[in-house]
């Protein structure tokens, strides 16, 4: 999942640098969102695996 998200953290800045803003902001949008998502689910699994042993 992380990957999805440097993939389009990467499609975003290659869109802005070429000038397409509303692309650009689409994909940095949807970059952050499964950044977050990703972040979440390591600190659940963190948790549940510290709580189970």
């Amino acid at each position: 999942m992380l990957y999805y998200a440097l993939a389009f953290l990467l499609v975003a800045i290659i869109s802005a640098v070429f000038g397409f803003g509303g692309l650009a902001s689409a994909t940095a949008g949807i970059a952050q969102i499964l950044f977050f998502v990703f972040i979440a689910l390591s600190v659940a699994l963190l948790l549940f695996r510290a709580l189970r042993d």
